[in-house]
Formats: structure tokens, sequence, C-alpha cells
């Protein structure tokens, strides 16, 4: 928090935590940590999930988006080359980006083996509590855009993976049973969140263990533009 040099804690079995330690997007906590040997990436800390703490949570009611901002302006704000580049040369595995011309992409995508992944979940010592597997949705959903200080950016595409995008899905498609409806409202809300004329749009990327090379768009960072 004071640096505002990026880290990765991992694993967090989010559904296994306390209640009074499942922490939402933009708290505070605190947490044992030691950088993991298993992922070489500079930013990965293995966690102590049993020792999280939540101090905080820093919602956008009392003070507007001005904490959040206060915290996140610590952060370089790159291009997606240039995060490319510097994970080329230093393994630079997260990211604060601001894209420019922003769209919004559906693709099918195959679901796991439903046996195959009902029988990791059940394998012992892996979970510390019974769970049933998350479902896996039938949809991958991605943003194409360019680099604002890049003249010679050919674009990119990258996957969204924050986890509300997909729970969303879950969530809306009691309520718009047309498939079709549901994608659209799923396009209209992620694309409210990149409307540059009213926000300031920056997206939080990072890559992938196995695939470094692979970024994805991990959250979006979206404060009202200030008028003044």
């Amino acid at each position: 928090m004071d640096t505002g040099f990026w880290v990765r804690l991992y694993p967090i079995p989010y559904r296994d935590l306390e209640n009074d330690q499942k922490f939402k997007k933009y708290s505070l906590i605190e947490a044992n940590c030691a950088k993991a040997t298993d992922d070489l990436r500079p930013e990965s800390l293995r966690i102590q999930p049993n020792s999280i703490r939540i101090i905080e949570q820093i919602d956008t009611h009392r003070d507007g988006w001005d904490r959040r901002r206060a915290i996140v302006q610590k952060l370089a704000v790159k291009s997606m080359c240039q995060v490319l580049k510097e994970e080329e040369l230093h393994k630079t595995s997260l990211g604060l980006i601001k894209p420019e011309g922003v769209s919004f992409l559906t693709k099918k995508r195959q679901i796991t083996d439903s046996a195959k992944r009902e029988k990791a979940y059940a394998r012992p010592g892996l979970f510390d509590k019974p769970k049933e597997p998350a479902e896996e949705i039938p949809f991958q959903f991605y943003y194409q855009f360019k680099c604002i200080s890049e003249p010679d950016c050919a674009g990119h595409t990258l996957s969204i993976i924050d986890w509300e995008i997909h729970q969303s899905y879950r969530k809306w498609r009691g309520i718009y049973r047309d498939e079709r409806e549901l994608l659209s409202k799923i396009k209209q809300r992620w694309m409210m969140m990149v409307d540059s004329t009213t926000r300031e749009v920056f997206f939080y990327v990072g890559n992938l263990h196995r695939f470094q090379d692979i970024f994805t768009v991990l959250g979006v960072f979206y404060p009202p533009i200030k008028r003044a």
C-alpha cells in the first residue's frame, strides 16, 4: 500500500474462508505471505489463507471514488504494448493500462469434462472442505482495444476473467431467458464501464502462470470523470 508495488496473493480458496475473511473488491486486508517458490513471477506471493484479516472495505458511497483513485494512482499507467515488452525483458506479470477504442466480444467456449472436474474436487487433500464444482459458463468474453500512447499498436484482444462477469451470467440468466438478450445485457453492462465520455477507463491486466505471454483483463477501474 505504501510503495504502490504490485503483488499477487495466491492461492486463496475463497469458498473455504471463514465468513469474516471473505473480502470483497477494494478491501484492505492483512495477511502473512512469503515469496512463492513455485512461481518465479516477481509479483507472486504465497499467502496463508487462515491469516487473512479484513481491515476495511473501501466503497464508493462515502467518499465517492476518491479513496480508490488515490490508491490506484500510485500505480504506473502503461500501454499494453509496454507491458508485453516488460514481460519479455523483466518477467513483469501485472499492470495498469489505459485502453483506447474499446469493443466487446463474446465467443462460445468448450466446457471442461464434468466427470473429470467432479473427480478433481473430490480428491482427498486437495480442498479442506467438501464443495460442489464451480459451474462453468459456455461463453468467454473479451475486450478489444488499442494503446493510446503507441502509434504502431496493432490492437489487442484480451480475455476478461473478472469473476463478476461470469457471476452476472449465472445470475441474469434467471431474468433474461433468451440467451441473445442475456448476452446483450452483459455486453451493455461491460461497455458502460468503458465509456470514455463519462469515465476514466483503466484495465488491470495480468498474465497466466503456464503461458506467461498471454495476458488477461483481471478487472476494470472506471471512476467518473471529474468535471471542472
